[in-house]
C-alpha cells in the first residue's frame, strides 16, 4: 500500500482486523484511491492529526482507542477531514452516536466495495464543492435537465416537469451525485431517512415514475440507469 503523496485521493484506513483492512484497501485502490492503513486507534489518531488525508475510513470498535474517541479528538482540535465510520453495530442509536460524534457517514459491516467507494466519493465531492463555494448552488444541471432549488422547479429541454415532493428529493440527490453510482442504501438513508436495512420496493416505484417524467412520457431518452446489484446513476452525458 503506497503512502507516498500522489494526485489520487489519499485515504487513511484505521482497522485492527488485517483481513478487513486488506478488503477495504483493495476496494479503494481498485477505484484509484491512495491508501494508508494503520492497525490501531492510537496510530490512527496520530496519523490523522499530523498528516494530510482527503478522508478517513475509521473502524468503530478498536482495542486501544475506540473510533468515537478518535473522532471527538479530531473535531476538538479543528480537524475537519471527512470521516466514514465502519461498524458491525447497525442499531439506529449507534449510527446516531457516530454521526453526532463528528462522523460524516456510517457504513455497516459487511459492506460492498462499490458502496464504500461511492460513499467516499460523495464525501469528497461535498468537500470540494464547499471549498469552491458551490455547496449551496441553487441551480443543478445535468445535460439539458435543470433543477432550481429556490423554486423547486425542474425542466428538461425547457419543458416544465411536475414532480411530487419525494420525486423531487430523489432527483435532487441523484443530480448532486451525477455520474456516480448511488446505492439503494444511500437513497434510503438520504431521501427516505431509513437508517436500517429494509426490503422495500419504494425506491423502484419512485425511480420508475421519475424516469417516465424525465423522458417526457417517452419522447426523450431515459436519464436514470440501473446498475445491476449496485444502484442507480444519472448520466451527465445524456
Amino acid at each position: 500500500m503506497n503512502t507516498a503523496r500522489t494526485s489520487h485521493p489519499r485515504v487513511l484506513v484505521v482497522e485492527d482486523d488485517p483481513g478487513a483492512a486488506l478488503e477495504v484497501a483493495s476496494a479503494l485502490e481498485d477505484y484509484g484511491f491512495d491508501v494508508e492503513c494503520v492497525p490501531n486507534g492510537l496510530q490512527g489518531l496520530l496519523r490523522a492529526m499530523h498528516a494530510e488525508f482527503d478522508a478517513v475510513v475509521l473502524d468503530r470498535m478498536l482495542p486501544d482507542l475506540d473510533g468515537l474517541s478518535i473522532l471527538a479528538t479530531l473535531r476538538n482540535i479543528g480537524k475537519q477531514t471527512p470521516v466514514l465510520i465502519l461498524s458491525a453495530l447497525d442499531a439506529v442509536d449507534e449510527r446516531v452516536r457516530g454521526l453526532r460524534a463528528g462522523g460524516d457517514d456510517y457504513l455497516v459491516k459487511p459492506f460492498d466495495g462499490l458502496e464504500l467507494t461511492a460513499r467516499l466519493n460523495a464525501l469528497l465531492r461535498r468537500r470540494q464543492a464547499a471549498a469552491n463555494g458551490v455547496s449551496d448552488a441553487q441551480t443543478l444541471c445535468v445535460g439539458e435537465l435543470t433543477l432550481e432549488r429556490a423554486t423547486r422547479t425542474v425542466r428538461r429541454a425547457g419543458e416544465l416537469i411536475e414532480l411530487k415532493p419525494r420525486e423531487y428529493s430523489l432527483l435532487e440527490f441523484l443530480m448532486c451525485h451525477a455520474g456516480e453510482v448511488v446505492t439503494r442504501t444511500m437513497l434510503l438513508e438520504s431521501v427516505w431517512n431509513y437508517h436500517f436495512n429494509t426490503q422495500t420496493n419504494v425506491i423502484d416505484m419512485h425511480i420508475s415514475n421519475l424516469r417516465r417524467k424525465l423522458s417526457l412520457n417517452g419522447r426523450l431518452s431515459a436519464m436514470i440507469v440501473t446498475v445491476r446489484n449496485s444502484g442507480y446513476i444519472i448520466h451527465v452525458s445524456v
